[in-house]
This record gives C-alpha cells, sequence and structure tokens, in this order.
C-alpha cells in the first residue's frame, strides 16, 4: 500500500507510476472519494465538537427554565416550555448530522479500501521503462569454463544434448502420469535420484543462506488468512493465480489460502507489530511448499518441470529500516548468493534488470536471473530446440509497500515509530532447478555427473545413471 498523504501531495507521480506498470487503477477517482471522505469527517468531527460544546451549556439553562416553570404564570407558561423543548432538541439535531456524516464515510470505505489496495509502488528512477520482459535489460552473465550459451551445445560439448523431459524417461526420475492421475494437469511425483536431487539442492541453498549467510531458519504456515495475500500485496491483483480454500461456507470464520511463496508466511508473521530499531535487520530464510495456479499459462512451458502447480522453494526475507542505501545493499548481498550458489553448481545465468511492465505493483526494483536450459527455445526442422534461458530467481525491493499494508513499523532511537521496509529473494525454487541441473550436467551416454556440493546431500553418489537407466 502506498502513502496516502503522499498521493494526496504528489498524484503526478503515482498516476505516471501506475501507467509504466500498466495498470489502469483511477487514481484521480480515488482522489475523488479522499476529498469527499474528509469532508464527512470533518462534518462529523465538528458535529460532535458542537455537540459536546452545546451539552455543557444548555444543561444548567434548562434546569434553569424549568425551575421558571413552577412559578410562571399559565400565560407565559406555553414559550417557557417551547425555549425548553427547543434547547433539548439540538444536541438530537446534531446527533442525525454525526450519525449522517459516519453513512457517508462508511459508505466511502469500501471503494476508497480498493482502489487505494490496486495502487502499485511507484518503480524507482533506476528501472527502465517497458512493457513487458521483452524489455528487461540484461546486467551481466556467467558459464563455467568452457561453455558459452550463445554457441551451440553440440560444437562445444560434442553431442547433441536431451532434454529434461528425455532424460526423465531415461532414467525413470519422474512419473507425470500418475502424478495427475492424483491432482491433475501439471502434477507430478519425483522418483529415486529426481527426488534425491530435489531435496539435495533444496537443502544445500538452506544451508547456504542459513550457515553462510546468518539466516534465521524459520518455518511458516503455507495456508494463510486473507489478510496476509492482502498485507503481502498478492491480493487484490493476483487473487486469480491463488488456491482458495473456502472455509467460511463450512462453518468456519474465515477463508483460507495456499501460499505462492514463503514470502508471504516470513511477512506475516510480524504483521502488526512494532520492532526495535535495534533488533533491524530481521533476516529470515523458510523452505516451504509453494502452489500456483498458473492461470493462463499455455504452450511448452506447461510440459515438464517448468511450469507447475506445486513446488519447493527456499526463500530469504529482509525487514530493514526505511534508508534506500540499506535497502540496495540488502539486495546485492541477496544477488551474490544466487550467484555463489549458481557457480557452485556449474549452471550459466544472466541478470536481468527487469522492466517497469514486468515488476508487478508491489516491486519498486527486481533483479531476475535466467539459468541457461538446453531444452527450451526455438524447435529446428528436427524438432530439436536451440537452447534459451529460463527463470529462476528474482530478487525484489519493495520500500514501504508490504510493511504499511502489514502496519509493521519500527521505534527509533528518539521513540518515533516508522513503517519498515522489506526485500525479498527466492534463494532456490525445486523442481524447476533441476532443468539445467540435468540437462548442463548430462554426459553423452545420458547419465548426468551431480555437482560435487550436492554429493555429500546424496548419499555421496557421483553420477545418476550409466546410460542405461538407474534412476529408482
Amino acid at each position: 500500500m502506498i502513502d496516502l498523504k503522499d498521493l494526496r501531495e504528489n498524484p503526478d507521480r503515482y498516476i505516471e507510476g501506475a501507467r509504466a506498470k500498466g495498470s489502469n487503477v483511477d487514481i484521480p477517482k480515488l482522489l475523488e472519494l479522499d476529498a469527499k471522505r474528509r469532508e464527512a469527517l470533518s462534518r462529523q468531527e465538528s458535529a460532535r465538537a458542537e455537540q459536546k460544546r452545546i451539552s455543557k451549556e444548555i444543561g444548567p439553562q434548562i434546569g434553569k427554565l424549568k425551575g421558571q416553570l413552577k412559578k410562571v404564570d399559565e400565560a407565559d407558561r406555553p414559550g417557557l416550555e417551547a425555549e425548553i423543548a427547543k434547547l433539548e432538541a439540538a444536541p438530537a439535531a446534531l446527533k442525525q448530522t454525526v450519525q449522517a456524516a459516519e453513512a457517508e464515510v462508511a459508505e466511502l470505505d469500501g471503494p476508497l479500501e480498493d482502489l487505494l489496495l490496486r495502487i502499485p509502488i511507484p518503480a524507482d528512477d533506476n528501472v527502465p521503462r517497458g512493457e513487458s520482459d521483452d524489455d528487461n535489460v540484461e546486467l551481466r552473465r556467467w558459464s563455467p569454463d568452457g561453455f558459452d550459451p550463445s554457441q551451440p551445445y553440440e560444437a562445444q560439448r560434442g553431442f547433441q544434448p536431451k532434454t529434461h523431459l528425455e532424460l526423465i524417461e531415461q532414467h525413470g526420475l519422474v512419473d507425470f502420469e500418475r502424478g495427475v492421475k492424483v491432482a491433475g494437469a501439471r502434477h507430478y511425483s519425483l522418483l529415486g535420484d529426481a527426488m534425491r536431487l530435489h531435496n539435495a539442492v533444496l537443502r544445500y541453498a538452506f544451508d547456504v543462506i542459513t550457515d553462510e549467510r546468518g539466516f534465521t531458519p524459520m518455518s511458516v504456515p503455507v495456508i494463510v488468512r486473507e489478510e496476509c495475500m492482502l498485507g503481502t500485496g498478492f491480493f487484490p491483483d493476483g487473487r486469480e493465480q491463488a488456491y482458495h480454500i473456502e472455509e467460511s461456507s463450512r462453518g468456519a470464520g474465515h477463508d483460507l489460502f495456499l501460499t505462492g511463496t514463503g514470502e508471504v508466511g516470513l511477512m506475516g508473521l510480524h504483521s502488526g507489530e512494532i520492532v526495535d530499531e535495534a533488533d533491524l535487520p530481521i533476516k529470515a530464510a523458510t523452505l516451504s511448499t509453494c502452489f500456483r495456479r498458473e492461470a493462463g499459462a499455455a504452450g511448452r512451458d506447461t510440459a515438464g518441470l517448468y511450469r507447475i502447480h506445486q513446488f519447493d522453494k527456499v526463500e530469504q526475507v529482509v525487514i530493514c529500516r526505511a534508508d534506500i542505501d540499506e535497502e540496495r545493499a540488502h539486495h546485492a548481498d541477496m544477488i551474490e548468493t544466487v550467484e555463489t550458489i549458481l557457480q557452485r553448481l556449474g549452471l550459466p545465468y544472466r541478470l536481468l534488470q527487469c522492466c517497469t511492465g514486468d515488476l508487478g505493483s508491489k516491486n519498486a526494483d527486481m533483479i531476475d536471473v535466467e539459468c541457461w536450459m538446453p531444452s527450451r527455445g526455438t524447435l529446428d526442422a528436427d524438432g530439436k530446440p536451440s537452447g534459451d534461458w529460463g527463470e529462476t530467481h528474482s530478487a525484489s525491493r519493495l520500500h514501504d509497500y508490504q510493511c504499511r499494508r502489514l502496519n509493521l513499523r519500527y521505534r527509533d532511537a528518539n521513540r518515533q515509530t516508522h513503517f519498515c521496509w522489506s526485500l525479498n529473494n527466492t534463494v532456490i525454487a525445486s523442481p524447476r532447478i533441476l532443468i539445467p541441473l540435468l540437462e548442463m550436467h548430462q554426459q553423452e551416454d545420458g547419465s548426468i555427473e551431480i555437482p560435487e556440493v550436492l554429493q555429500p546431500y546424496m548419499g555421496g553418489r557421483t553420477r545418476i545413471g550409466t546410460g542405461s537407466g538407474t534412476g529408482v
């Protein structure tokens, strides 16, 4: 959520920021509703103040006039009674004014809140203008010695690479058919060494972020209240991507939602809190199962392990002071963590500066990391893919957007409170990361070498298969 006071003072910044992100939220309408609400609140407060003033003044007056009634002549009684009735009616008239203003405020609250929740945070000045991920800007890339993604795979390795689907079939690593039987399209069951590799890469990344990088390991609920989804900015615009558990229709007090990232739980744990500045930054990491409906997804991405409904992810979150330099330093650390892990895994990758149209509503800045996957890209005349980049990581800076929605603040040395700022990053997500792991470490016979850093997590195994299929 954005700062409404800043919106009133700098409306053009938010109008242009929404336009740059492709948002059609009606900011002028919000400002109109806000002005009406503030005017109604002013009338309400004025009427209440008048009520208090009159109540103090007319009480003694009414008492005095009622005392006179006992002594007044019958001819003068009607006039005195009328004066008393007028005084007694004054608070009632003001009460009606207060109630009318309260009703108007209540009527405006709903549409005002709805619009306010939809206003995106303006992108930072360093973010390039663009309409979609096609306009993202490559920052740098890395490849292990002896491999260049710009050159044909076969020319460098001496053989035509198999896709992860072909390797999976060769070694019996994934059962898609039974996964679909259990849960429907885009579900799967990892088998044998695929399940071992899945757990190995997750555990390795988790150990890096906690043991090497000092993040506190935490578990989080993956079934959350709607307030958590709203507070972290995944609702209202991303509602169609979340799985909805309609508990209220079964007599429970509230519905629940399956989260698409551990970020929701990590941030939600601190909602409504005021922390001491000395306790910042909060640096937390979790390993959680994630669920995404992937509504609207189609094409080749829906085959295999690239775009699926359920996966596991190591996520890191930083909650820090409202300081741009500190936030950027944390962001750089997050990206360095990802690069360190991918280099140790021997996976070619590139960093992309996301443009305004690819940020989403909650991010002021975002860096995507893409790994090279031989199975992606265009198909040649023989149906063989050319290879291409595929997103595997994303690191975001959100300023106070989430913390304002979650009412998460910190108290400084002068006892003043400020909204915290937050960042988040994908440390690793699997099984998508298995695609480059299998494809980039395959050998000519179809066996797959296991990166050295993962071998301790694989029971000392150095290879999957020998070309004859030994995945299970």
